[in-house]
């Protein structure tokens, strides 16, 4: 079995993430209260952009707007409808859609998750795998679904406007 870069790291992610659950429940019986439901996690949520790692919330987008773009010009070659609307309204491209968005932002979600937990041991010297499985994600999943029905429609209205 030949390992890729993209399954070590989803790994990894998974293994921290689960490494950092019973600090999480140690957590909640100490204090009472899920971090991620917390006003201390709202409280805490201006520190990840101005602490260390904050060139993250700038790159992790970035990225997820590039393979956006890639994916939305594969759908308007290939006449699958727009990311968005075609995941919501188009059960027959539903799971198709799905599977190639989950394998295009795969790493990069990885990424994500290792290093929210990485820079909340920095700045909070504390790991809390909810938060990590949220702010990851939202970095790398709105950014990226939306360039990607966004090129869709573009390429496909640039494409209609030149014939």
């Amino acid at each position: 079995m030949k390992l890729r870069r993209k399954t070590i790291v989803t790994v990894l992610a998974t293994l921290v993430i689960v490494a950092a659950i019973p600090f999480a429940i140690v957590d909640i019986i100490e204090t009472g209260r899920v971090y991620l439901f917390s006003r201390q996690f709202l409280e805490e949520l201006p520190l990840r952009f101005t602490g260390p790692g904050r060139l993250r919330f700038i790159l992790q987008p970035m990225f997820a707007i590039l393979l956006g773009v890639r994916g939305g010009l594969d759908d308007a070659k290939a006449g699958t409808p727009p990311y968005l609307f075609g995941l919501l309204f188009h059960a027959g491209h539903r799971r198709e859609l799905l599977r190639s968005g989950a394998a295009a932002v795969e790493t990069l979600l990885a990424m994500g998750i290792i290093l929210d937990v990485v820079f909340q041991l920095i700045i909070y010297h504390a790991v809390h795998p909810g938060s990590a499985l949220v702010v990851g994600p939202i970095l790398i999943c709105l950014p990226y679904a939306l360039s990607r029905a966004l090129t869709t429609r573009l390429a496909r209205w640039l494409g209609e406007s030149r014939e």
